[in-house]
């Protein structure tokens, strides 16, 4: 099995594991913009000591380049957990972040999560550059 094969998609408006990617779908070379990563944006997603996000990672693959470079990784620790039990603490985090980039080339933007309960999930969306 390769690791591709373990990642499952979808439409992020339809099954709330699918990131939703927010960034401009043109950007200027070399000048910085926003990429904004959400799970739960159509569908809300449980943030629950049981059922939660644990990661979202961003990389970005360049047109006609053979790697991904890797954007950033960004973990989700605090779900409800509590010495009094499951849920009862006072910290849920919401498994969303913004990073700032730049490139100098067009290429596609890939988000992947990390569900406790189920599994990996991926989104892509492209970035032109003018």
């Amino acid at each position: 099995m390769k690791m591709g094969e373990l990642f499952q998609s979808g439409d992020w408006k339809n099954e709330k594991h699918v990131p939703a990617i927010d960034c401009p779908d043109t950007v200027k070379a070399d000048e910085s913009f926003d990429i904004t990563v959400s799970i739960g944006k159509e569908i809300g997603h449980p943030n629950t000591t049981e059922h939660h996000i644990r990661w979202i990672r961003v990389y970005f693959k360049p047109e006609d380049d053979k790697f991904a470079y890797d954007v950033g990784s960004y973990e989700f620790n605090a779900h409800g957990e509590s010495v009094q039990g499951a849920n009862q603490g006072p910290v849920y985090t919401d498994p969303k972040v913004t990073a700032r980039m730049k490139v100098n080339k067009p290429g596609t933007v890939v988000a992947s999560i990390y569900c406790n309960i189920h599994g990996l999930w991926e989104n892509t969306a492209e970035v032109k550059v003018s």
